[in-house]
């Protein structure tokens, strides 16, 4: 167990990050949901009305869910299989599957560590990571998937309150060509990384990425 996760544990509650009072509902996209392995949802289409039509019931829920789930999704996208010896599907973060134009909220205090549109088909598309500080101990929160729009006038070192609106889910195909979702990830450390981050890896790897980034759970704390 880090010592952060411990921490996020023990600390009394933080801002919800979506707050459009809809309820959740548990998405899977492991080989477990054998209706993956029947469909073709290379088209963000398509993908986008299952999600939100039928898995969400016509968008009447949001959708949550993903961390350390080992995806067959990704097989439909060459992003994730480029390294045809390593495959990347085992997915590090939580995703919040909601409606393009959704605010998001700083879960705690923070200041922006760096942003980057990563304008590649399946990658995050708008990117912003946020620096936090909770008893002396930096981490940081990675938001995908974003509007071109959050980006606009943000800079690095910026202050953002917590509670404070400081983007929005992004449409298709900006978003990285995906149906509107937030990817949500916590890291300890970001090495050299700035405005971008793995938010999937190979299985091999998945003890080490699984550590540096600890459960989102700890800071979502969302019941479904």
């Amino acid at each position: 167990m880090s010592d952060l996760t411990e921490l996020l544990r023990r600390h009394p509650g933080f801002h919800a990050i979506v707050q459009n009072g809809k309820p959740y509902r548990k998405l899977d996209f492991s080989a477990g949901n054998t209706d993956l392995l029947t469909r073709d949802l290379g088209e963000t289409r398509h993908f986008s009305e299952y999600v939100f039509g039928e898995l969400l019931s016509e968008n009447t829920f949001n959708g949550i869910g993903g961390y350390g789930e080992d995806r067959v999704i990704y097989r439909q996208r060459k992003h994730f299989s480029a390294d045809t010896e390593k495959p990347r599907s085992i997915h590090l973060g939580v995703d919040i599957w909601a409606g393009a134009g959704t605010p998001l909220y700083a879960p705690l205090e923070a200041t922006v560590h760096s942003f980057a549109f990563n304008d590649h088909y399946g990658d995050y598309g708008p990117t912003i990571i946020l620096a936090h500080e909770i008893s002396g101990m930096t981490f940081f929160t990675l938001y995908g998937h974003l509007s071109l729009s959050s980006l606009e006038d943000l800079h690095e070192g910026e202050t953002i309150k917590a509670g404070e609106t400081f983007a929005t889910i992004g449409p298709y195909p900006e978003n990285g060509d995906w149906p509107p979702h937030l990817h949500f990830q916590v890291i300890r450390d970001m090495g050299s990384y700035k405005g971008d981050f793995p938010g999937v890896c190979n299985a091999a790897d998945q003890d080490y990425y699984l550590n540096l980034c600890p459960d989102p759970q700890l800071i979502l704390r969302i019941n479904t």
